[in-house]
């Protein structure tokens, strides 16, 4: 399956941006850590005190959002660098004359 992004004139593919280079795991432990603080913010005195667990959707999505949030900054980061790294810069041109 083949699913492109166009950006700044030139496609990628966005699955290999999204799961390759190790994305898939660091954003797993982001969300591991960073929705486990945000479960325990929001819903930590409820357990503690009451006993009382939310609903088991409102904790998927508390984990889902660092997932996706980290993803998405791994995808623009690898674009920028891509734009970066194939714009030619200033110091090049002068150098060239």
């Amino acid at each position: 399956m083949h699913i492109s992004l166009r950006h700044c004139g030139t496609e990628y593919d966005l699955l290999e941006l999204a799961f390759g280079h190790g994305t898939p795991k660091k954003a797993f432990l982001t969300a591991l850590v960073i929705g486990t603080i945000l479960t325990t913010i929001n819903h930590g005195d409820n357990i503690l005190l009451h006993g009382e667990w939310p609903l088991f959707w409102k904790i998927i999505l508390t984990y889902c959002t660092p997932y996706c949030v980290t993803t998405w900054g791994a995808i623009t980061g690898k674009l920028s660098r891509r734009k970066n790294s194939t714009a030619k810069r200033p110091d090049e041109e002068v150098s060239a004359k």
